[in-house]
């Protein structure tokens, strides 16, 4: 068994181990009896953290996402507000994240499906990022607030195709980010 650590310290611990299982094995091999197993702690420990699996797959979707709005954030605070330069930003931000993550975001991703709780949790998250690049993108487009919204919600879903085919190497990471920027500026380009 492994030695007692802070609550704290222990819930990253066995959220690491839980991404490296993903990574490794993919999502129907992850369990809390299995990250119990792989982590050396004993079974009650991973369900007092996270007390069910849907519980543990939310809380990794929810690291995941949290570091990709923190980046985005980040890099928005020091952009010049034209539109090619965020949606470029916007366009690199989203890769990067996914890049440094590797396949389990999308793996994870699909498991939410599965479950009313995690597929709940995936709303909300879209509908951030949604907010996040209406927000970014909304006063440079000259929409309605209504339409910055939609093409919103199609831009985060081709965002996600995107680096799907990315890390699926399909795509280069150059060719995903441009292809990005470039659907964004064509697509909310005031017209005039």
């Amino acid at each position: 068994m492994s030695k007692k650590m802070p609550k704290a310290e222990r819930r990253a611990q066995l959220l690491e181990t839980a991404r490296i299982m993903v990574r490794e094995n993919g999502t129907d091999a992850l369990s809390l009896g299995a990250l119990a197993d792989r982590a050396g702690v004993s079974k009650p420990i991973t369900y007092n953290h996270f007390e069910t699996r849907s519980g543990l797959m939310i809380e990794l979707y929810r690291q995941i996402n949290e570091r990709q709005v923190r980046a985005t954030e980040a890099a928005l605070a020091e952009a010049p507000p034209e539109l090619g330069g965020i949606a470029h930003l916007l366009a690199q931000a989203y890769m990067d994240c996914h890049e440094a993550v590797g396949p389990e975001f999308h793996a994870i991703g699909g498991a939410l499906k599965g479950d009313a709780q995690m597929e709940a949790y995936q709303r909300e998250m879209v509908d951030g990022h949604v907010a996040l690049y209406a927000d970014a993108l909304g006063p440079l487009a000259g929409l309605s607030e209504a339409e910055i919204g939609r093409r919103c919600i199609a831009i985060i879903g081709a965002a996600d195709a995107l680096s799907d085919a990315m890390i699926r190497e399909r795509i280069s990471k150059a060719d995903a980010v441009s292809d990005l920027a470039s659907l964004i500026t064509a697509w909310l380009r005031p017209s005039g």
